[in-house]
């Protein structure tokens, strides 16, 4: 422990007996110990969240390499269908041609409403 041997603490424990006498060393070796405890929580605790971050941070990464698949994937469709250089596309359609598709509402269903015929006259109304 910390490079000192059974003798050292010994020698401490001694010290601290006749300087703090023998009423008040237990309290002090409970507060002692119950800082430690703390600060093994918090140490790790600590821990955890870098764990979090760097789970976050591969996660970030993945959703990287997939966006840039998808948007190689996106560019080569579109060369071969409009044959095309792959120069000729532009970044930003590729960028913005999923973010449009994943944006735009959904088209809505017609609603049952009976045409109305200029020509014809509705037979409920007497006009």
């Amino acid at each position: 422990m910390f490079g000192m041997g059974m003798p050292e603490i010994i020698v401490i424990l001694a010290v601290a007996l006749i300087v703090l006498g023998p009423k008040k060393l237990p309290e002090i070796a409970k507060s002692l110990g119950r800082g430690i405890a703390e600060f093994k929580k918090a140490t790790q605790e600590f821990k955890e969240n870098i764990d979090v971050d760097n789970d976050l941070r591969e996660a970030r990464d993945t959703l990287r390499e997939v966006k840039d698949d998808l948007e190689d994937t996106v560019r080569k469709s579109v060369t071969e269908t409009a044959k095309q250089e792959p120069d000729a596309v532009a970044d930003y359609d590729l960028e913005h041609a999923v973010e449009n598709d994943a944006t735009k509402p959904a088209a809505e269903p017609a609603e049952d409403k009976p045409e109305k015929n200029p020509g014809l006259k509705d037979p409920a109304s007497n006009g």
